[in-house]
């Protein structure tokens, strides 16, 4: 059993990690600072012995230090995530995702960690048109949070190179599931369109709907994190792997599905309109993961398709958000 580092454990995707983790009889340190991330998500965690939260933030080098002493693994989820955010405000969005990432990594070169795995970003694509998305294959990036976690990868394999620190970048495709915030100005669509189904209000689809995602379900993301972690194939360490199902879904599909499930819960839903806005600035028309890269060095096989993690996220949100 291993002592491991989630920061931005407090968040969607992080909390989730947290509990896993937990839940196998590792050792959890959490640093967070709370700006997207929820207390709520890991108080069930407070008296486990095995867990510690640290509040602190990532571009404080010295919370970043204090974090990493006795750890074996970083999971690296802390960020501030969003496209529109990112333009609105680039500065802060590159202070936490590139200054704050490389604080991490210094901390955890400094420490010993033996291997610092990270939240990379189908962002990273950019303009690239080519389908499905092969991890060598990049274009030019579209936003200023594209940007940073594109830098991310670059640090990363610096520091491999140089310091001989082991790395992983996981390229996360439009992850989507329990625990993920629907409130806020930035809240992904899913939650989002849930929240609002729920309300009978109508949800906003940018542009004609015709956009494609690679939706993935929060298992499969937990599931390609071990994989990373616990690898000891020396090939498949300094890299970076698309985290994904390798099947994109229209968001007029995405809305199609979300109805069908809530409307087991509520037969109103079903008459619910749909309004269809600009399309959003940033945004790409089509995103497909290849996942073979994943699935023949880590031994990745995805858990949950799209229609299997929505029904699974549906209930989670009727039980949680009523």
């Amino acid at each position: 059993m291993s002592k491991i580092l989630i920061t931005g454990g407090a968040g969607f995707i992080g909390s989730n990690l947290v509990e896993h983790f937990l839940g196998n009889g590792h050792q959890i340190v959490v640093l967070d600072n709370f700006a997207t991330g929820h207390r709520h998500n890991i108080e069930q965690h407070t008296n486990n012995p095995d867990f510690k939260l640290i509040e602190g933030d990532i571009r404080n080098s010295a919370d970043c230090q204090n974090a990493v002493e006795g750890v074996d693994y970083v999971l690296h989820q802390a960020a501030l995530g969003s496209v529109p955010r990112s333009i609105k405000d680039p500065q802060t969005t590159n202070e936490v995702n590139v200054s704050g990432f490389l604080n991490m990594l210094v901390a955890a070169r400094d420490a010993g960690v033996k291997r610092f795995i990270y939240a990379a970003s189908s962002s990273t694509y950019g303009d690239s048109e080519n389908l499905p998305k092969v991890e060598d294959i990049i274009g030019k990036p579209l936003s200023p949070y594209a940007i940073t976690k594109y830098v991310n990868e670059l640090y990363a394999d610096i520091f491999s190179k140089t310091y001989g620190l082991e790395t992983i970048g996981l390229r996360y495709f439009n992850v989507f599931g329990r625990r993920q915030d629907p409130n806020g100005s930035y809240a992904a669509v899913i939650p989002l369109f849930v929240k609002m189904f729920m309300k009978h209000e109508s949800p906003v689809i940018n542009g004609a709907g015709d956009y494609s995602r690679d939706f993935t379900y929060i298992d499969n993301v937990i599931q390609m994190n071990e994989r990373a972690m616990i690898t000891d194939n020396l090939s498949a360490v300094n890299t970076v792997y698309n985290t994904a199902v390798g099947d994109r879904t229209t968001l007029n599909q995405l809305v199609g599905y979300l109805k069908e499930f809530l409307t087991e819960y509520d037969s109103e839903i079903a008459n619910v309109d749909i309004i269809h806005g600009p399309n959003r600035q940033g945004d790409i028309p089509h995103s497909l993961a290849s996942i073979d890269k994943a699935r023949q060095l880590l031994g990745y096989e995805p858990t949950h398709v799209i229609r299997d993690g929505l029904k699974e996220a549906v209930k989670w949100y009727w039980d949680n958000l009523r």
